[in-house]
């Protein structure tokens, strides 16, 4: 079964909308991305110790990887899944396909 990620680079459009940005992704928009089917997690990362984007990572577990990059671009386009702040520059989505895996839980 093809395994992969979707990784994310964001930030907000300005400080002032920091807060509001960090709430809505934390308690909003992870779980919506998560409930799409193909979608297992989800976690965000910050720069340590200087500025930069805000990272998410959404693990992927399909058969079907470019089915779940279809569904989630529906999903998003949809609008039922609203953007809650403004983005500074636009979002930089890239879906990796998994080559190779060491580790607990790899085969």
């Amino acid at each position: 079964m093809p395994k992969g990620i979707l990784y994310v680079e964001t930030r907000p459009s300005s400080p002032e909308e920091a807060a509001a940005y960090h709430q809505w992704y934390n308690e909003t928009h992870l779980q919506e991305i998560v409930a799409i089917d193909g979608f297992v997690s989800a976690r965000r990362f910050e720069l340590l110790g200087e500025d930069g984007p805000f990272v998410a990572i959404y693990e992927l577990d399909a058969d079907d990887l470019e089915a779940t990059r279809a569904r989630l671009n529906e999903t998003l386009k949809s609008g039922s899944t609203p953007v809650g702040v403004s983005f500074d520059p636009p979002p930089v989505m890239r879906f990796y396909q998994e080559i190779a895996a060491v580790g607990p839980g790899s085969a």
